[in-house]
């Protein structure tokens, strides 16, 4: 999906979360971290206030790990455009953590030290992007204590399979599925190797594994379904499925179980358990940028869908983006959480976009909590190609960029570069946001990659606050007519992405200057957070310098494309890591002063976590270090382990 290149909340929202822990033992609020997103509504929120803006500053490395996923024989040859975005798990004084190629590793909290490694069967080659962004647990109530699998780790696979280990030894788990997987290219037809893959951890509840999948943009008309399944746990068996077509739809003949070329879903799942509730981001219905074949299949595409967890039934759904046709996919986990409303709380869910709008609604009925209008934008004269009239931006948050481009915003670090960018965009239709894709070429702002990304927003229900990270970067999307693209093609200057059966082909890049740097004003990148209550700005800074992307001394703190999302304590601080440069960093969350920095051995493209160790009662930060080869940072394989030195956290409060 890339290119190179959080009012108080009512005390009754921590005893409603504390309910869904119950199957895991210790949940965020005793000092565990037993989901992705730290509690099952994401909020990426903990409690734990050992460090603090007062001594954060010596803040140093307890452990660094080393996964080995890059050396193992073949080095990064083997590797299909890595990317080490795992999140992992802390429970009963165990981490667990998966690789690109979805190994799994248990290591001991306080030390690092390995407890077992499982290490997936070599995939299928013409992988796209490897990546694994986390595991999900489960643990038994019934099995009695000892027994095999009593407590499993489940992954999904960029292979297509759900797998299931056991949480103690590393073993895949024989009574699910067959030996331990379930391979989810059952029922789907005909799948290429490498277009249809798991990154995001199964979201579990009531006993089931709800699975989605990213499935390959812009390779043919007739992509795998988008199917969301849901597996027993236990055996792996299907309990329900959820085809994301529109109401009254007959399935076309085929195949497959399920209709192709509906929207898919590839980001992380939140599950509400007291309301029976699992919301879903989609994506898109095939192919990307144009839209005159989808045949009304893009119903549910680019929406945020509450599906009942019991059935499968869809509950509500909100559509981010009428007709979809810039790629911007609804790319972050929905975020959990209690809105201040006048009467009392409010369940709400925060769904951030790449268009960089943020979207509160009611969780329950899917209503938005702040006005939504919609507006009018561009036309487009190509032929076939189905828009809507109108768009929706809601009233609050604040955007998290001015969609609008004029040649004032057009940058450089030379007069000579900056005159490049200009005559580029002289070159290209550019009418603000959701100016259409054209053959003339059309500016993307924000990029097809998003203003908000798969990192999504934190959100400290303490202070009222949501912290946003984005980007301000441009794309350039070219539309080729199919006879043309098909000549270039025979002339070896084929597009970047020549999609069969489809009337365009197309060309997408990143818009950037001769010298490599995003032709937009900086700040290519920032931190921002929002006061919950009122939808208002708090503060806004930039995030990242160009450090690891330019030479020295040109080491500016401009503000960087970024990937990865923040995660906030209730020791009053933001830790994030996500930028260009290896840093991870930690700002004071009430005022965005920078409060501490500490490098990397490789791009901190992950979402840190936290917790307490059950021997030593000390607090950890930790987060994955193994860059993102489309963002264009530094590979490696570590997982760092940040806490303050014993004679610090003796004296802390």
């Amino acid at each position: 999906m890339m290119q190179t290149l959080a009012v108080t909340v009512a005390p009754l929202l921590i005893a409603a979360m504390s309910l869904s822990f119950d199957a895991l033992g210790a949940g965020v609020d005793e000092g565990s971290w037993p989901h992705y997103g730290g509690d099952e509504g994401g909020q990426r929120y903990s409690p734990l206030s050992d460090i603090s803006t007062g001594n954060v500053a010596e803040l140093e490395i307890a452990w660094e790990y080393h996964t080995g996923d890059l050396v193992d024989g073949a080095g990064l040859a083997s590797m299909k455009l890595p990317a080490f975005e795992a999140t992992p798990l802390e429970i009963e004084g165990l981490l667990y953590a998966c690789t690109p190629r979805n190994h799994v590793v248990a290591l001991e909290a306080e030390t690092g030290r390995e407890r077992w490694v499982y290490r997936h069967q070599p995939v299928e080659t013409g992988h796209y992007v490897m990546t694994c962004r986390g595991v999900s647990y489960h643990r038994s109530q019934t099995d009695p204590e000892g027994m095999a699998c009593k407590s499993r780790i489940l992954m999904g696979t960029v292979d297509a399979y759900l797998v299931a280990l056991d949480a103690k030894t590393g073993e895949r788990c024989e009574k699910f599925g067959q030996n331990g997987k379930v391979d989810l290219r059952e029922g789907l037809g005909s799948v290429t190797p490498g277009h249809y893959k798991v990154m995001s951890p199964p979201a579990i509840i009531n006993n089931v594994a709800v699975v989605g999948a990213l499935v390959e943009d812009n390779q043919t008309l007739d992509s795998p379904p988008g199917v969301i399944r849901a597996f027993d746990v236990a055996t792996g068996e299907l309990r329900w499925a959820w085809d994301p077509v529109p109401p009254g739809w007959k399935k076309q003949p085929g195949s497959s179980r399920w209709q192709r070329g509906t929207p898919n879903a590839w980001s992380v799942f939140s599950i509400d358990t007291e309301n029976n509730l699992v919301f879903v981001p989609t994506g898109n219905a095939a192919p990307d940028f144009y839209s005159g074949a989808r045949n009304g299949l893009d119903y549910h595409a680019s929406s945020l869908v509450a599906l009942d967890a019991r059935t499968g039934e869809v509950r509500w759904h909100f559509q981010t983006v009428h007709h979809d046709i810039w790629d911007y996919d609804v790319p972050a986990q929905p975020v959990l959480f209690d809105y201040p409303g006048k009467d009392g709380p409010i369940p709400a869910v925060a769904q951030a976009t790449k268009q960089g709008f943020i979207f509160i609604l009611n969780r329950i009925t899917g209503e938005p909590l702040f006005p939504v209008e919609e507006k009018a934008f561009p036309s487009s004269s190509i032929a076939g190609m189905v828009l809507s009239d109108t768009q929706p931006v809601p009233s609050k948050p604040d955007p998290l960029l001015n969609a609008s481009l004029s040649e004032d915003d057009i940058w450089g670090f030379t007069p000579w570069d900056r005159g490049k960018c200009l005559d580029e965009y002289r070159r290209h239709r550019s009418e603000g946001l959701f100016t259409p894709p054209s053959e003339q070429g059309t500016i993307l702002y924000p990029a097809h990659t998003g203003a908000s990304n798969w990192g999504s927003v934190a959100i400290d229900p303490g202070r009222g606050l949501l912290l946003a990270n984005y980007t301000r970067v441009a794309s350039i999307v070219t539309l080729i007519p199919r006879r043309r693209a098909d000549q270039m093609i025979a002339s070896g200057k084929g597009p970047v992405y020549p999609i069969p059966d489809s009337s365009y082909a197309f060309d997408l890049r990143l818009f950037l200057s001769p010298l490599g740097a995003p032709c937009t004003a900086p700040p290519w990148g920032g931190l921002r957070a929002i006061d919950l209550a009122s939808g208002d700005t708090v503060w806004d800074r930039p995030l990242g310098t160009t450090r690891d992307v330019a030479p020295f001394p040109l080491w500016l703190e401009l503000g960087v494309p970024n990937q990865g999302g923040a995660l906030v304590t209730g020791g009053g601080l933001t830790f994030i890591g996500a930028t260009t440069d290896n840093f991870i960093r930690a700002f004071d969350t009430e005022t965005g002063d920078e409060v501490w920095k500490h490098r990397l051995p490789a791009g901190g493209q992950a979402t840190p976590m936290t917790y307490r160790g059950a021997e030593d009662g000390r607090q950890y930060v930790v987060i994955s270090a193994g860059g993102h080869a489309y963002l264009g940072t530094d590979l490696g394989d570590s997982i760092v382990a940040f806490r303050l030195p014993a004679s610090v956290h003796q004296s802390s409060p």
